[in-house]
């Protein structure tokens, strides 16, 4: 009798032993959620762009700045939102084809339309746009970057993902307190010359980032030639952009930039019309770990203006 007794005891015992092993394993695991719900980030939407939804979340601690062209941000634009559209930012003397023409402002004049827009690097940057566009919104982050301002991102989606996720819509035009910034040099590992080109035409892989049809001649926007630079590889800028005007994934673009011949140890460098789209184009290289990619600030206008320098068709 006592042995029966003795026997449900251990069984009972054992019972609530497993009862409380079961109950802590599952106490564990709920103190530690990351372990099970965290996924890893996009590689490119993660470190070159933020989505509507934090935006609207953050809107109070970052400098947005809407690169659109005037009529359209003063239609409507994301509260607080400052007006810079590439041009602003370049150099805008003379004609299209001009040397110099649309490149980007000396070192100086840009420092202190920076700083009086409010800029000096201390504050994060979100740079939008109507993409894809002519990927403004990269060029305007490109020229930030070369003065060495690296804190910055692009709304991935542009304006219309902002009125996707029903952000507020504004027509006041702020007028952000005027900041101290200087710069000592721009770094120029992000851009190159018409010079450069010239000169390496035949040790670097050049990417036309404009359409097929200009790739082929068309000459749409005021170019002096039509054609392509000899050798260059013909990869549209909105080939990186899906349908709903958000980038491709990390893997999509990989495979995008490997189909075109393209590996992280090529030295490229990346032209359009006018250093634009193809400004845009060069981040998105660089933060996939093409690491020796520049932009052609002054791209094929400049080229083109010049009848000594080389096409084809």
């Amino acid at each position: 009798m006592k042995t029966k007794k003795l026997l449900t005891l251990f069984i009972v015992l054992a019972m609530l032993v497993g009862v409380v092993g079961c109950s802590n394993t599952s106490q564990d695991t709920s103190e530690t959620p990351e372990t099970s719900t965290t996924t890893a980030t996009d590689q490119v939407k993660g470190q070159l762009f933020v989505d509507a939804d934090w935006l609207k979340t953050n809107l109070d601690q970052v400098i947005v700045l809407d690169v659109r062209v005037a009529k359209d941000y003063q239609a409507g634009h994301i509260p607080g939102a400052i007006n810079a559209p590439w041009q602003s930012l370049a150099n805008m003397t003379g004609k299209s084809g001009d040397p110099g023409w649309g490149t980007i402002l000396p070192a100086e004049e840009l420092a202190a339309k920076l700083g009086g827009m409010g800029i000096n690097g201390e504050k994060d940057i979100i740079t939008y746009g109507s993409p894809p566009g002519w990927g403004e919104d990269g060029r305007v982050m490109w020229v930030l970057n070369m003065a060495g301002i690296s804190n910055v991102k692009m709304l991935d989606g542009g304006w219309n993902a902002w009125q996707a996720v029903n952000g507020e819509k504004s027509k006041d035009v702020p007028e952000p307190a005027a900041v101290a910034f200087s710069i000592a040099s721009f770094n120029q590992d992000l851009n190159v010359t018409t010079d450069y080109v010239n000169n390496n035409l035949n040790e670097i892989k050049i990417i036309d980032v404009r359409s097929e049809k200009e790739y082929n001649g068309a000459t749409d926007f005021g170019e002096a030639r039509g054609g392509h630079l000899p050798g260059s590889i013909n990869l549209p800028f909105g080939q990186m952009y899906n349908e709903d005007a958000t980038i491709k994934s990390t893997d999509e673009l990989k495979k995008l930039f490997a189909d075109a011949g393209l590996t992280p140890e090529d030295r490229i460098v990346t032209y359009c019309t006018k250093g634009i789209r193809s400004a845009h184009m060069a981040l998105v290289l660089r933060n996939l770990g093409f690491n020796n990619v520049s932009n052609w600030d002054a791209s094929f206008y400049e080229w083109a203006g010049n009848d000594s320098l080389p096409l084809e068709k």
